[in-house]
């Protein structure tokens, strides 16, 4: 049965919210552009590309973390959130972006520091400090032999235990993901005030909203229990059972609007990881709830991954069928719109490899044209647009043939080490082979993301005069921003003709969704309407020809006219006797007369 949903009454309103309507462009400010020359990206070389952005189509610039920070985590891990990273300047450098009419949302992360930051600092200085509770310590367990082990079995994210042990106090701190990332305790309500103060600081300084780390993670279960043994045979275990969604994590969500969002027009979006329940999400965002706008739900980017028990094993690949994706973007396109759910809609981000080599196909014969299919897949569905920097331009993974070292990321590194001791262990004197870990980096790997950007086809995609902080993608001479820009028929060009077309038809923003053919093994295709307007997506997910047929589903044919295609121009006749006939990896999109 197809799904169907109708939200006519969003738009009979005067205007839409600022952020239902915008495209919001992610900046890795590491990897963006570097200004002086020591191979890492600033914040005045992202200002020298706002107009850029802004011809783009670009209404907001949102900054992965540009605070102080050891980097042990890329920036989250922050020593200290009032304050900017000595080689990224400061607030004034990006006052162009407000001049431009564009606004500005930074990375808030609050679930954890780094250990360096002088919370925890004063913390673990001793038992008895006033800042010892800012952070979870637990006294160790010991074994039948008398043997010191961490408080639970809790996994870490990036593997090894989710306690660290600190000999100075004889106790363990918890940290979901690297120990240098302690969580801080959100049980305690001066953590919480010191949280409200530094997200004024930002908002008076001209922040227009926050994208919210792991914010689904701040409330830990009550007694912290061990987890459920789901990798028989491993010391830890995937623990999100008991720390994602605790049964306090709305309480201070809820606290953080009244205290802080609701005294200012901002657009909020939490991640929410480990979630798949759509009920779940939905109390982050429903607007009676009073709690955030919107959330990243990874449904859809966990597809093509491994899974142990309930928990994604991200950098293991594993295939995806369409039909799978079909049934992902239809259950959010159509959930819970009349009660005001809203979605956040996108496809790349820092912490996933490029979409075109995971969902479309990166061969020199079908990338452009795969790419602009799904940019006209995210595009034309409901929500507000999220755009990863080099999207724009097809970006793919880098080569296969990359060795371990091109691996930066400590997700990467530590699972590869891990991997490697336990085979080892497992066949001591044997050299180990360790090419399938690759295999799966080479399609699943944050690093792709994380690559310098391709500006150019100077030295180093024309990203730094000097030595780049990672290599750069060997494509660069051809896939480019600055030649894409002279190309009517790039996938840039593409991009920013998609988002103009969406700024001009309201309907792609706020309309009904309906699905079409969900069986068809090569097509997904979708139907929007609002107030008497329509709009018919038709994606071509396949090298082969494609056919589809329109006559049973009563679209009224006649007054679809073609408006942006892959293959076809702008009001060309592209259908006969009711049908479609696509070639390989098309895209089109139709609106009514």
């Amino acid at each position: 049965m197809p799904h169907t949903t109708s939200i006519a009454t969003l738009l009979s309103e005067p205007g839409l919210p600022w952020w239902k309507t915008a495209v919001i462009y992610q900046i890795y400010p590491i990897s963006f552009f570097d200004s002086n020359g020591d191979g890492i990206g600033d914040l005045n070389g992202i200002t020298s590309k706002l107009d850029y952005l802004k011809d783009l189509g670009v209404d907001v610039l949102w900054l992965s973390p540009i605070y102080r920070s050891p980097l042990a985590d890329m920036g989250y891990d922050m020593t200290l959130i009032l304050d900017m990273a000595p080689s990224r300047i400061g607030m004034p450098s990006l006052a162009g972006a407000h001049e431009r009419g564009m606004k500005l949302m930074m990375d808030l992360v609050v679930n954890h520091s780094s250990d360096e930051h002088d919370w925890f600092v004063q913390s673990r200085s001793d038992k008895s400090h006033p800042k010892r509770d800012w952070y979870i310590w637990h006294p160790p367990k010991y074994d039948a032999a008398g043997s010191r082990q961490p408080p639970n079995n809790w996994k870490a994210v990036f593997q090894g235990s989710a306690w660290e042990y600190d000999a100075h106090t004889n106790e363990y701190y918890l940290h979901l993901y690297l120990p240098k990332q302690p969580d801080l305790n959100w049980d305690n309500p001066q953590v919480r005030g010191a949280v409200w103060k530094l997200m004024k600081f930002w908002l008076d300084r001209g922040c227009d909203g926050f994208r919210m780390d792991v914010i689904n993670l701040l409330s830990k279960a009550d007694g912290l229990p061990d987890a459920p043994i789901t990798v028989p045979g491993d010391e830890f275990q995937h623990a999100s059972i008991h720390f994602a969604n605790g049964p306090r994590v709305h309480e201070y969500i809820k606290e953080m609007s009244d205290k802080v969002l609701s005294k200012y027009d901002v657009a909020t979006v939490g991640e929410t990881p480990f979630t798949h329940d759509a009920e779940e999400l939905a109390a982050y965002v429903l607007p009676k709830n009073k709690e955030l706008n919107m959330v990243f739900q990874f449904e859809f980017m966990d597809l093509d991954s491994a899974f142990e028990g309930q928990d994604c094993v991200p950098l293991i690949h594993k295939d995806w069928k369409l039909t799978d994706l079909k049934d992902v973007v239809t259950r959010w396109q159509t959930f819970k719109r009349s009660e005001g759910f809203w979605n956040a809609n996108f496809t790349e981000n820092h912490d996933h490899s490029r979409s075109v080599s995971r969902f479309g196909n990166d061969s020199d014969k079908w990338r452009a044209l795969s790419a602009k299919m799904l940019a006209m897949m995210q595009v034309t569905q409901g929500g507000t647009q999220f755009v990863y920097q080099g999207q724009e331009l097809g970006l793919k993974n880098f080569p296969r043939t990359w060795g371990i070292e091109e691996y930066k990321d400590v997700a990467s590194q530590n699972y590869w080490h891990k991997i490697l001791a336990k085979r080892k262990e497992e066949s001591p004197g044997v050299e180990i082979d360790t090419s399938d870990i690759l295999d799966d980096f080479a399609k699943k790997a944050r690093d792709h993301a994380r690559v310098p950007m391709q500006w150019s086809a100077a030295p180093h995609a024309g990203f730094t005069t000097g030595t780049p902080w990672m290599r750069v993608n060997e494509d660069y001479e051809n896939w480019n921003a600055e030649s894409q820009g002279h190309d009517a028929d790039s996938v840039r060009t593409f991009w920013k003709d998609l988002l103009r077309i969406r700024k001009e038809n309201s309907l792609l923003i706020a309309g009904s969704f309906e699905e079409l053919h969900h069986d068809h093994p090569q097509v997904f295709a979708w139907v929007r309407r609002l107030n008497g307007q329509l709009a018919l997506t038709v994606l071509n997910f396949s090298s082969e020809e494609a056919r589809l047929e329109l006559d049973c589903h009563g679209l009224p044919l006649s007054t679809l006219k073609l408006e942006i295609g892959s293959y076809h121009k702008k009001g060309e006749v592209s259908y006969i006797n009711g049908a479609l006939q696509l070639q390989g990896y098309e895209c089109r999109l139709y609106l009514s007369k």
